[in-house]
């Protein structure tokens, strides 16, 4: 799957017996994997308490490296998004003052992904995403433009998925 897309449920269990059963469940496809570690020499009481209470002091850091990690993810995907953007006719409508803005907008992000803070991430990613929503439109527009091009209602009728309502030329009235 690309980067971003699967989303792994992980289940980790140390039994009474000290060996370890790891699950894996990607939620998308519902694929699972099941692995038991068990230890060549044993655990003790203390070392499995050890391990789980060490499991729970670095939840939370772990939580935030995984939102680091999502926020590196969606950045890389709008950036990726942005280059096709810029290549596409819909770019040289832009305005002078929003590509400028959007360029800045662009190294701000690349910038601040580097860093560990998701939040600052996030309001990058945000707005990048909202400084590039007039081009997303133009895009659309031009593509569904090139879609439609030289057909006539009935045409596009015929191509398209199929309304309850038929759908019908405009009726135009002078007054």
């Amino acid at each position: 799957m690309p980067a971003g897309l699967p989303r792994i449920e992980v289940k980790l269990l140390i039994d009474a017996n000290g060996i370890l059963h790891v699950s894996a469940k990607e939620a998308r496809s519902g694929k699972e994997a099941e692995i038991e570690v068990k230890p060549t020499y044993g655990l003790t009481d203390e070392q499995v308490e050890s391990m789980i209470l060490s499991s729970f002091d670095n939840a939370e850091e772990d939580f935030r490296l995984r939102q680091v990690a999502e926020a590196r993810v969606e950045s890389d995907n709008i950036l990726n998004a942005l280059e096709k953007g810029k290549r596409n006719a819909a770019w040289q409508h832009l305005s002078n003052e929003e590509r400028h803005q959007i360029q800045q907008l662009e190294k701000e992000l690349i910038s601040i992904r580097v860093h560990d803070d998701y939040k600052k991430i996030r309001a990058a990613i945000d707005a990048l995403n909202k400084a590039t929503t007039n081009l997303a439109e133009m895009m659309m527009d031009s593509a569904v433009g090139e879609a439609l091009r030289g057909k006539d209602m009935n045409e596009i009728e015929s191509e398209g998925p199929k309304s309850p309502h038929p759908i019908a030329p405009a009726e135009v009235q002078e007054r």
